[in-house]
């Protein structure tokens, strides 16, 4: 007697968890042949709302562990994508995806490796005239919006930039890219990294870009993905967002892009 295949309900990935969106609403990806492969979740605006108030709830643990601690567990996401290398890809050959899987490992691996020397890349000890030291390290911005580019790789690398420095974050990742972008969420959720670091959004850029932009509690914005990029700079002028667009794969750039400077004064004893 033949069986019927338990066939996937995706959802989106918010705190942690798996949730259905607010609104009910799904959207049909097909394959280059018009052949049906998932109806991903529609995000809506509620939908956002709510990863916002996660990732911010979840900023403070993330970014007050130290560096080789998120080091370690993102190199345990990267574990977890090798143990499942075979399901990704045949995902991403059915939804024409040309990023090879073990090129996203790879990258998360080498994200991984940065986390602990951010301060060594871009912290300094400033000459001052005084009795005093005077340090300027690196340190997180907070919560990061993310508009994805369409393929998985590129997905990989503005959430990884993202998160080794400290912060937490919300990405939208658009069309086909929803089927291996919430299988990558089951990843996250079994690698040890804290819920509501990142939150995964599926839908539309157009519809949900605009409110991520005008979100006063969303402190940057990587649009990499997004097309009417300078009505989202106008957007987000009122909270003064940090809001920038990239073109390279695995730039350290990207991860201070997102960074602030915290400059300390200590006297010198005697």
């Amino acid at each position: 007697m033949s069986r019927i295949d338990v066939k996937k309900t995706y959802k989106l990935y918010i705190n942690g968890a798996f949730p259905r969106s607010e609104s009910g609403r799904v959207y049909e990806v097909k394959n280059a042949k018009g052949v049906f492969i998932a109806n991903p979740a529609l995000a809506s605006r509620k939908d956002l709302r709510d990863a916002v108030v996660a990732s911010r709830g979840a900023f403070g643990k993330w970014n007050g562990s130290t560096a080789y601690l998120r080091g370690q567990i993102i190199y345990r996401v990267a574990e977890m994508l090798e143990g499942r290398k075979a399901q990704f890809e045949s995902e991403l050959k059915a939804t024409g995806d040309k990023t090879k899987i073990s090129d996203a490992i790879d990258l998360i691996v080498w994200y991984a490796g940065w986390s602990d020397k951010l301060s060594a890349l871009n912290g300094v000890t400033n000459p001052v005239s005084g009795p005093f030291y005077n340090f300027t390290t690196p340190e997180a911005l907070g919560v990061v919006g993310i508009i994805s580019k369409p393929d998985f790789l590129n997905f990989i690398d503005s959430l990884m930039s993202v998160i080794v420095s400290g912060n937490s974050s919300v990405i939208v990742a658009p069309g086909a890219l929803a089927v291996p972008a919430m299988s990558f969420a089951e990843v996250l959720a079994t690698s040890d990294l804290p819920a509501g670091v990142a939150n995964i959004l599926t839908g539309k850029v157009d519809e949900l870009a605009p409110w991520m932009a005008s979100h006063m509690d969303i402190d940057g914005l990587d649009v990499s993905g997004a097309k009417k990029v300078a009505e989202l700079k106008i957007a987000g002028a009122e909270n003064l967002k940090r809001i920038h667009t990239f073109t390279r794969v695995k730039n350290p750039a990207r991860i201070l892009a997102f960074m602030e400077a915290k400059t300390v004064w200590h006297t010198i004893g005697i």
